[in-house]
C-alpha cells in the first residue's frame, strides 16, 4: 500500500514538473517551426452562391494547410478531399448583372459558372493564357485577353472575334532603305518597263486582296514595349492601353554560396534608389474612327511644379526652373461609367508630390481635372492609390488624404461638387462598395488606433453603422449576396480564429474554429498594456508594454522597433511579429520591461504621422524611441544604464541610428537584416521619403547609419542572411568596413548563408534570437 501511495506522488510530482516545463518559455521552443502553436485559417472565400465558406487551415499539424469548409446552416469544419479540391472553381471572376452567372479564369482557362447549380463550363482550352475576362455590355458574349489582346466569345454560337491588334514584328517590307539602295530601286524602275510592268501588277493584286478582305482591327504597333492595362469600354466603343519602355538601369547580384552545383552562382534582384525608372504612355483607341490618341497629360494643373525640397539646392533649382519640363507621370487603370459613356482615371507624378483624378475626353484624349491632391513630401495612405469608381453614371468615389486621415469622398462629374461621406481622426483602410451601389463597407480604425471594425454607410452619406463588436481586429470578407460576413478576428494574445455573423450591427458573432496546441496554450501569454506619451515634439505616441512580474534587480528594459517602415503594431490584435511577441513574454519572464513603439511614421495614425520622416529617417522616428526610454525611466522605474534595443529591416535601421546617435540612451543593440545606407536600398520605398540620393544628396547624408558609425559606444549584434534579395548582404558588409576602419571593438557580426529577408529555418531564428537574449543578459544585466 505504501509503495503504491509512494508511486502515486512520485507520479504526480513528474505530472506537476513536466506542467511547468510545458508552460515555461525558452528560445528553443519559441523558434520552432510555427506549426507548434496550431495554424491560424487562412485565405478566407466565398462560394458563389453565399451558402459556402472555404478557408485554409492545419488543425492536425500537418506539413501544408489543406482546404477546409463550413456553410451558413452547417458551421461544423470540414476537411475537402484533394479531388473536390482541384474541381473548386476559382474565387476570384465576374457575376452577370443578375448575379446568376461568374465568369473566371483557372489554368490559363476561361469557365463560366451557373450560381444555382454550381456547375462550371470550360469556355476556353488553349495552351496560350486568357485572362481579364468579362460579359459584355449585352451579356451574350464574354470578352477576354490573350497574350497582347482582345476576343469577345459569343455565348450562343461561340463565334470568336478578336478586337484588337497589336503586334510585336516588324515586316520586312516595312524596312526602311537606305539612300543607296533607293536610288539603285529608282534607276531599275526608270530603266526597265518589264519592272514597270511588274510593279503595277504588285499593285493590283494587293490592292484586290485588300478589297475581298475583311475588315481587322486597326494593327497597332508596340514592339519592344511591355503591353498594360488592356481593357474596352462597356460599349465596346474604345480601348484603353499603356506601353511602357523599360530603363536600362545596372542590376544588383546577390552571391548564393551554398548551391547544389559546388558553385558560387549570382542572383539577379533589383536595382538601386534613382536608377533610371521605366517610361509610360497610355491611350486610347477609338473604335469607329479607327483612330489612336495618346491620352495628354502636358495640361495637368501644377504639371512642371517643382517640390519644396529643390530650394535647398540653388543651382539645381535654377537648372530646373530654366529646363521647365513637364514632371513624369503614371496613369493608373481607367473606370468607366455603367453607361460607358465617361471615363476616369488617376494619374500620380513620378516624384510622388501629386495624385490627379481626371476625366478623360474620349474624343481627343485630353483630361479635365476633377481632384488633385498635392503633398510636398509624399501621396500615400490606405485607399489613395487604388479606390476609385463609379456610383451612377454621373458621381464618382474615392479617397483622400486632404483632412489629413484617408476618408471616402463622392464627386458629381457635371457639377465638380465634392462631398465628404466619412471624417474624422481616423483613417478608412479597407472599401468595398456594394452590389447597388447605395452602400460602402470599410474597415477602420474609429474607436482607437489599435482596433479595427467593419461598417456601412450610404453612399450618399450620414451616420455609419459598425457591424462587428469584437475588440481587436475584424478582417471581414462578405458574402455576394451580402446577408454574412466571415470574419478572421484577434486579439493581441490570441491568433486569428474564423467567426460567422449575419450581416447587421448587434447580431452574435459565432467562433467557427480552434486553432491553438494545447502546448500553446499551456503558457499564460500576456495581452500587453497598451500605453502613450506625447513625444518632444507634441505629438501623441502609442506602444505595446510588456511588464515583469519579477523584475531584475538590474530593471532592464528592451525596446522593439517594428520593421517596414510603414506598419502598425502597438495594437490590439494578434502581432505579425508573432515570434517578437513571444520573445517579449520571454524577456519579461526574465525580469525585462519591454516597450514596442509604433514611432513616427507608423501606419495607423493619418497623414502628418506617416510623413514625418521625410527627408529625415532616423529623425523623429529615432526620437520616439529615446523619448519611449525616458518613459520607462520616469514612469516603470527601469534603469536608464540599462536599455536595449533591437529590430529588423527598418527597426535595424533604427538600432543602428540609436546606437550611433543615441549612445547614451542605449547600452546595447541588435540591428537585424538592416539597412545601412539608404542609397543601396529599393527606388519604390525610397524616393517617397528621401528623394533621389542625386538630387537630395542632404536627406540621405542625415538618413543613412554609415555616416554616424563612429558614435558607436555600446555593445552592437549585427544579423543578416547572405541570400536577402530585400536588403542586400552588401549593406552589412559595407559598415562593418566601416567599423573596421574605425577601429570599434565592440560589435559582431553574425550571417546565415542560406537566409532571405525573412528568415525561413527554425536553425537560424533559434541562433539569431540565442545571440540576442545573451547581448542583453550580458550587457543590461549589470
Amino acid at each position: 500500500m505504501k509503495k503504491h501511495i509512494l508511486l502515486l506522488f512520485l507520479l504526480s510530482g513528474f505530472g506537476i514538473t513536466q506542467a511547468q516545463e510545458l508552460g515555461k518559455l525558452t528560445v528553443g521552443k519559441i523558434m520552432r517551426d510555427p506549426v507548434w502553436m496550431g495554424t491560424s485559417p487562412s485565405n478566407i472565400q466565398w462560394s458563389a452562391d453565399s451558402k459556402t465558406i472555404y478557408f485554409q487551415w492545419n488543425p492536425e499539424a500537418e506539413k501544408k494547410s489543406s482546404w477546409y469548409f463550413i456553410t451558413t446552416t452547417n458551421t461544423k469544419p470540414q476537411k475537402l478531399t484533394k479531388t473536390d479540391e482541384l474541381n473548386l472553381p476559382s474565387f476570384r471572376g465576374t457575376f452577370n448583372k443578375a448575379n446568376t452567372q461568374k465568369l473566371y479564369e483557372k489554368n490559363g482557362d476561361i469557365f463560366l459558372l451557373e450560381v444555382k447549380t454550381g456547375l462550371s463550363k470550360q469556355l476556353t482550352n488553349t495552351v496560350e493564357r486568357e485572362s481579364n475576362v468579362n460579359f459584355s455590355d449585352n451579356e451574350l458574349s464574354i470578352i477576354y485577353q490573350r497574350g497582347d489582346n482582345l476576343f469577345e466569345q459569343s455565348l450562343t454560337n461561340g463565334v470568336l472575334v478578336q478586337l484588337s491588334n497589336f503586334t510585336r514584328t516588324k515586316k520586312k517590307s516595312e524596312a526602311k532603305l537606305n539612300p543607296q539602295e533607293k536610288w539603285l530601286k529608282a534607276e531599275e524602275t526608270n530603266l526597265f518597263d518589264i519592272v514597270k510592268k511588274q510593279n503595277e501588277e504588285e499593285k493590283v493584286s494587293k490592292d484586290y486582296a485588300k478589297f475581298r478582305e475583311p475588315k481587322r482591327p486597326k494593327e497597332i504597333k508596340i514592339d519592344d514595349a511591355s503591353l498594360s492595362s488592356l481593357q474596352i469600354s462597356p460599349k465596346g466603343d474604345f480601348i484603353t492601353y499603356r506601353l511602357i519602355t523599360r530603363a536600362e538601369a545596372k542590376i544588383a547580384d546577390v552571391p548564393n554560396y551554398i548551391d547544389d552545383s559546388g558553385f558560387t552562382t549570382n542572383i539577379s534582384t533589383r536595382t538601386k534608389v534613382g536608377a533610371k525608372q521605366a517610361t509610360s504612355i497610355s491611350y486610347l483607341y477609338d473604335v469607329k474612327k479607327d483612330t489612336v490618341f495618346t491620352i495628354k497629360t502636358s495640361d495637368l494643373p501644377g504639371i512642371k511644379d517643382l517640390p519644396d525640397y529643390v530650394k535647398d539646392y540653388p543651382i539645381q533649382l535654377a537648372e530646373r526652373q530654366n529646363k521647365n519640363e513637364d514632371r513624369a507621370v503614371n496613369i493608373g487603370n481607367i473606370a468607366w461609367n455603367p453607361k460607358g459613356t465617361k471615363a476616369v482615371l488617376s494619374i500620380t507624378a513620378e516624384d510622388n508630390k501629386d495624385r490627379w483624378i481626371m476625366l478623360l475626353n474620349t474624343n481627343n484624349g485630353s483630361l479635365e481635372l476633377l481632384d488633385r491632391q498635392r503633398d510636398e513630401a509624399w501621396i500615400g495612405g490606405p485607399g489613395i492609390g487604388g479606390n476609385l469608381g463609379w456610383l451612377n453614371d454621373d458621381h464618382i468615389y474615392f479617397q483622400s488624404e486632404a483632412t489629413g486621415y484617408s476618408h471616402l469622398y463622392t464627386l458629381n462629374i457635371s457639377s465638380k461638387l465634392k462631398k465628404q461621406i466619412t471624417a474624422g481622426n481616423w483613417e478608412v483602410q479597407s472599401l468595398e462598395l456594394s452590389a447597388d451601389k447605395k452602400t460602402f463597407y470599410y474597415t477602420a480604425n474609429t474607436e482607437h488606433p489599435g482596433i479595427k471594425h467593419f461598417y456601412k454607410v450610404a453612399t450618399t452619406g450620414g451616420s455609419a453603422e459598425k457591424i462587428t463588436t469584437l475588440k481587436g481586429s475584424n478582417d471581414v470578407s462578405l458574402s455576394p449576396d451580402e446577408k454574412h460576413i466571415a470574419n478572421l478576428y484577434s486579439f493581441s494574445n490570441k491568433p486569428w480564429e474564423l467567426y460567422l455573423q449575419a450581416n447587421k450591427a448587434g447580431s452574435n458573432s459565432k467562433k467557427i474554429t480552434h486553432s491553438t496546441s494545447k502546448e500553446f496554450e499551456s503558457y499564460q501569454w500576456r495581452a500587453p498594456e497598451m500605453v502613450n506619451f506625447v513625444n518632444r515634439h507634441g505629438t501623441k505616441v502609442y506602444a505595446r508594454l510588456y511588464q515583469a512580474k519579477n523584475p531584475d534587480v538590474a530593471k532592464p528594459a528592451v525596446i522593439f522597433v517594428h520593421g517596414a517602415g510603414y506598419l502598425q503594431n502597438a495594437h490590439y490584435w494578434w502581432s505579425s511579429y508573432f515570434r517578437e511577441y513571444m520573445f517579449h513574454n520571454f524577456l519579461a519572464d526574465n525580469g525585462y520591461t519591454v516597450l514596442d513603439i509604433d514611432y513616427t511614421g507608423s501606419a495607423g495614425y493619418g497623414r502628418d504621422f506617416r510623413t514625418g520622416i521625410y527627408r529625415h529617417m532616423g529623425g523623429k522616428d529615432l526620437t520616439d524611441q529615446a523619448d519611449g526610454a525616458k518613459l520607462l525611466t520616469e514612469k516603470y522605474g527601469v534603469n536608464p544604464k540599462n536599455i536595449g534595443i533591437y529590430g529588423g529591416s527598418y527597426g535595424g535601421f533604427i538600432t543602428l541610428m540609436a546606437l550611433f546617435t543615441e549612445p547614451d540612451v542605449f547600452a546595447a543593440g541588435a540591428a537585424l537584416r538592416s539597412v545601412t545606407d539608404w542609397a543601396h536600398y529599393n527606388h519604390g520605398y525610397t524616393s517617397n521619403i528621401l528623394n533621389e540620393p542625386f538630387n537630395d544628396e542632404l536627406a540621405y547624408q542625415r538618413s543613412s547609419p554609415i555616416n554616424f558609425a563612429e558614435g558607436l559606444k555600446g555593445h552592437l549584434l549585427m544579423c543578416h542572411g547572405m541570400l536577402d534579395l530585400n536588403v542586400h548582404f552588401q549593406d552589412i558588409v559595407r559598415l562593418s568596413q566601416r567599423l573596421i576602419e574605425l577601429k570599434k571593438e565592440n560589435w559582431e557580426l553574425a550571417v546565415y548563408p542560406i537566409e532571405d529577408h525573412g528568415f525561413v529555418e527554425p536553425t537560424s531564428w533559434r541562433d539569431e534570437y540565442s545571440r540576442i537574449y545573451k547581448l542583453f543578459e550580458e550587457n543590461l544585466k549589470k
